[in-house]
């Protein structure tokens, strides 16, 4: 059985905590796992409407970034389809909003399962 998101998102939080002790980092608890109609309406309005916040951000400055945000995808999830559109107008809304932090001196980036985030990771804290 694949690893769920919320399953990724524990082993890429252990990773960090780990290899990178001295770090500050926060994840989305909300994220990959199945809330109620109410839970989905609060955690929406604590992220000020927004859905597609990413699921991580490390909160190391580097260079001109001041942090790394990371929205975490199960292994082998397709971000686009064949034609080139994004695969689901949810991706979409996560690389549109990954864009406008980057535009704010962050750093963005979305990972297809655990070695994929680990890469991103280390290169960014190294």
């Amino acid at each position: 059985m694949a690893e769920s998101e919320a399953d990724l998102q524990v082993k890429v939080a252990d990773y960090l905590r780990l290899q990178y002790p001295s770090v500050i980092f926060h994840s989305d608890y909300g994220s990959g796992i199945k809330l109620t109609m109410a839970q989905a309406v609060r955690q929406k309005r604590q992220n000020g409407g927004r859905r597609a916040w990413p699921d991580m951000f490390i909160a190391e400055p580097r260079g001109e970034s001041s942090g790394l945000f990371i929205e975490l995808k199960r292994e082998g999830t397709r971000l686009k389809k064949k034609t080139g559109e994004f695969a689901s107008k949810h991706i979409e809304e996560q690389v549109v909003l990954l864009e406008k932090l980057r535009r704010k001196g962050y750093t963005g980036a979305i990972v297809c399962g655990f070695d994929e985030a680990k890469t991103i990771i280390d290169r960014y804290l190294k």
